[in-house]
């Protein structure tokens, strides 16, 4: 599986190819659906770009992809778009238009709370583990581990990636067997996407994750990454 992550946090700052709004998010999706991605992760913003949990922003934008491709869509419910842990939760109740999936970050206060609502509303669970946290120590230990959707390996060290990658998959263990998705981010995103290649996991790919194609060049577009990941590492012949 190649999952692609259309925007994360970025905003306007970060160039004109990260898509905002609804209708940017839904061409961006076609198109890297178009170039080979199986799933979508996607942050939802308000008019102004900044990450909402909003029951109204979170529809708006899960209609307008799924007005255009018919692959599962996942949100995130990272703490900086809601720090309040039952402010989240509530929003979370809240919502009337369900993703196929989001992403729990598991060392954020409430994360066990909120992946339990979760999956009472049908919602499959992405559980962030990331590097550098107690993530995968709670969740070697979590009741819910064996329910979630997946394990999002997530390498937050830029630097010294691939090293961090092969830490973080060991402390994860048999991860509760559930599928695990690798990847990276920034300097680290492109060495780590070689990585679970070579591991044969499935990872992801998109503007969330780096602005850059792996020679340094920008990236125009998710579909470009997406396009990228597939030819450059025979992804095509050996999505998982």
């Amino acid at each position: 599986m190649v999952q692609v992550c259309l925007n994360g946090p970025r905003g306007a700052a970060d160039g004109a190819a990260v898509p905002l709004t609804p209708e940017s998010l839904a061409q961006a999706a076609a198109e890297a659906v178009a170039a080979g991605a199986t799933d979508i992760h996607v942050h939802p913003k308000t008019p102004c770009g900044q990450d909402s949990l909003s029951p109204r922003v979170v529809a708006a934008t899960l209609e307008a992809i799924r007005a255009r491709v018919s692959v599962p869509v996942g949100v995130t419910t990272g703490a900086w778009a809601e720090p309040d842990p039952r402010a989240r939760l509530a929003r979370v109740r809240s919502w009337t238009v369900l993703p196929d999936h989001a992403s729990v970050n598991w060392h954020e206060p409430g994360a066990e709370s909120l992946a339990a609502a979760l999956i009472d509303l049908g919602v499959g669970v992405e559980a962030g583990i990331w590097s550098g946290t107690d993530a995968a120590e709670r969740f070697a230990v979590s009741a819910l581990g064996p329910k979630v959707l997946r394990v999002l390996a997530e390498v937050t060290d830029s630097r010294a990636a691939e090293a961090a990658a092969h830490t973080l998959l060991a402390e994860l263990g048999a991860a509760h067997g559930r599928p695990v998705l690798l990847h990276g981010e920034d300097d680290g995103a492109w060495p780590v996407l070689r990585l679970a290649g070579r591991l044969g996991l499935a990872t992801r790919i998109g503007l969330e994750d780096t602005l850059l194609l792996p020679e340094g060049q920008p990236a125009l577009s998710n579909a470009q990454l997406v396009a990228e990941a597939l030819v450059q590492f025979g992804w095509s012949q050996r999505s998982s």
